[in-house]
C-alpha cells in the first residue's frame, strides 16, 4: 500500500498537478483500517518510501517519522462515507482552482466531461468560522460528504480546490488528471460561448454508463 502511494504521489508532478508540495495521495487498507498518505511539506523531488506514513482511521500514526499531510483528517471523512473509495488525492491544479476560487461548479457541457461525472462537479459551501477554528480539515471533509454523492469521483471545496477519488490511488491520479482537463476545457468553452447549453442528456448518460454504468464496455 505505501508502495502504491508513493508512486501516486509522484504522478501528480509528473502530470502537472502540483507546484511545490501542494498537494497529496492517499490510499487505504479497509481489512487492516489504515491508511498511507504523504508526509507533511516534504518535496517530490526527494520523497522515499520511508517517508510515507501511515495512520489509523482516527488519524494516530501507526508507521512512519513523518508527520502526516494536513489534509490527513479531510481523507478520513471521506473514507468513512464511500467505502468503495481506495484512494483520494487533493492538488491545486491551476484550472481546477480557479472554478474552486470563483466559487463556482464545473458545468457539464461536453462529453469528456460526461466520461468522469453524470452531472456538473459540485462545489462544497462555506465553512463556518466555527468550522474553521475547530477542525478545519475535518469539517473540509465533511462539506465534501455533503456535497457528493455515492457515484462521484470528485468536487470542488469553494475557495480552495480540487479533490479526487476512485478505487485506488492510481484510479485517483487519473480521476484527479481527468477533472483538470475537464476544467480546463470548461473555461475555455464559457470564454468562447459565456451561454453554451448543457450537453444534452441522451449524451451524457450514454457517455458516463458506458464507462462507469452496470453495463460498462469501454476499455478491454
Amino acid at each position: 500500500m505505501r508502495e502504491e502511494v508513493l508512486a501516486a504521489n509522484l504522478a501528480l508532478p509528473a502530470h502537472g498537478l502540483v507546484t511545490l508540495t501542494w498537494g497529496n495521495v492517499s490510499g487505504i487498507d479497509r481489512e487492516r483500517g489504515l491508511v498511507a498518505v504523504k508526509p507533511s511539506g516534504v518535496p517530490y523531488e526527494s520523497m522515499r518510501l520511508a517517508d510515507i506514513v501511515v495512520v489509523d482511521l482516527e488519524g494516530n500514526v501507526v508507521e512512519g517519522e513523518r508527520r502526516p499531510s494536513t489534509d490527513t483528517p479531510t481523507h478520513l471523512e471521506l473514507y468513512r462515507a464511500y467505502d468503495w473509495i481506495g484512494g483520494i488525492v487533493h492538488t491545486h491544479s491551476p484550472w481546477a482552482t480557479a472554478w474552486a476560487q470563483a466559487e463556482r461548479e464545473i458545468p457539464l457541457l461536453g462529453t469528456t466531461h460526461a466520461d468522469l461525472s453524470a452531472r456538473p462537479i459540485p462545489l462544497t459551501r462555506s465553512l463556518s468560522e466555527s468550522e474553521v477554528e475547530e477542525d478545519y480539515e475535518g469539517a473540509t471533509g465533511r462539506v465534501l460528504v455533503e456535497a457528493t454523492v455515492e457515484h462521484d469521483s470528485c468536487a470542488l471545496v469553494r475557495g480552495h480546490g480540487p479533490f479526487a477519488w476512485g478505487a485506488s490511488p492510481a484510479a485517483a491520479v487519473e480521476a484527479a488528471v481527468t477533472l483538470e482537463q475537464v476544467a480546463r476545457l470548461a473555461l475555455l468553452t464559457t470564454f468562447l460561448a459565456p451561454d453554451a447549453p448543457p450537453l444534452a442528456d441522451a449524451l451524457r448518460r450514454k457517455h458516463f454508463e458506458r464507462k462507469h454504468g452496470p453495463h460498462a464496455y469501454y476499455g478491454q
